[in-house]
């Protein structure tokens, strides 16, 4: 009897070690349950150790223990592996609600990075420009422009009105949709002698800057310019060629065009003036 009850004592504080990752969950109802049961047996131990001489006497040799402690031995020793079972059980759970939120922080990561680029590609900062093969420089930017393009290809959807592609592009431009910008002014492009496609082509070309595609963007504000050389946006055309022209390093030419620009319009103010002013000193005209 006494290593029966000397073996309970010893089991309890393992017990007590093994429920400690139970007790950190113990909002949950198996938790303060497991809690409770392992606290209600350690005063019954504790009852047992006062009982007395009655409780731990030896048995005499060839003797048998009293029928109370045999059975509150065995019911202690039957709750004390009940126990055991249901705190292998908890840390099973825990184990596991511990691995899903691994995987559900890994999976969110991953999630947030996917937004990121996906963001980066709309904004027009997910890659560099499209290579672009070297121009030659051009003696006189009025007369050297690049030749005018005939319209693109109808897109396979049916068309929108002009006018309504041309209003949706110039909002999807505003919002940097430069892609959505560039199908509707190209869209409108494709009507032959729509009134438009003078405003398409401006379109067209702020399209293709805000991507960063220099090239293109060159030949668009080119074909913008040429479209009208004596319209109200034709310095409008000529600087976006020369900032164009400036972002391929091409900076002679780039300073040639804003020349022309003074000549021609030596009158400019507000916002148009502001951005021959910005492409002179990125092309670092004198």
């Amino acid at each position: 009897m006494r290593r029966v009850l000397a073996a309970l004592l010893l089991a309890t504080p393992l017990i007590m070690a093994d429920a400690a990752p139970a007790r950190a969950q113990a909002e949950s109802r198996e938790g303060i349950y497991l809690q409770n049961q392992i606290l209600q047996l350690r005063q019954e131990l504790d009852q047992v150790r006062r009982g007395g001489g009655a409780a731990v006497a030896p048995v005499p040799r060839g003797g048998a223990a009293p029928a109370g402690q045999g059975e509150l031995v065995g019911a202690l020793l039957d709750r004390v592996a009940t126990l055991e079972d249901e705190t292998r059980r908890l840390r099973g759970r825990l184990e596991q609600a511990e691995f899903q939120t691994r995987n559900q922080a890994q999976q969110l990561e991953k999630l947030q990075g996917d937004i990121d680029y996906r963001l980066q590609q709309l904004e027009g900062t997910g890659g560099g420009p499209r290579p672009a093969a070297a121009a030659p420089r051009p003696a006189n930017p009025a007369q050297s422009l690049p030749p005018v393009a005939g319209p693109a290809a109808a897109p396979a959807a049916a068309p929108r009105p002009p006018e309504r592609a041309l209003s949706e592009g110039q909002a999807a431009l505003g919002r940097r949709d430069f892609a959505a910008a560039e199908a509707a002014a190209r869209e409108v492009l494709a009507v032959r002698g729509s009134p438009r496609g003078y405003d398409a082509r401006f379109l067209l070309a702020d399209a293709e800057f805000g991507q960063r595609n220099w090239q293109d963007a060159a030949v668009a504000y080119a074909e913008a310019y040429k479209a009208n050389q004596k319209g109200s946006r034709a310095a409008e055309g000529l600087i976006g060629y020369g900032a164009s022209l400036a972002n391929l390093n091409q900076k002679r030419e780039a300073c040639d065009a804003f020349a022309l620009v003074q000549s021609e319009h030596p009158q400019l103010r507000g916002a148009m003036k502001e951005r021959l002013d910005a492409g002179r000193q990125r092309a670092g005209c004198r």
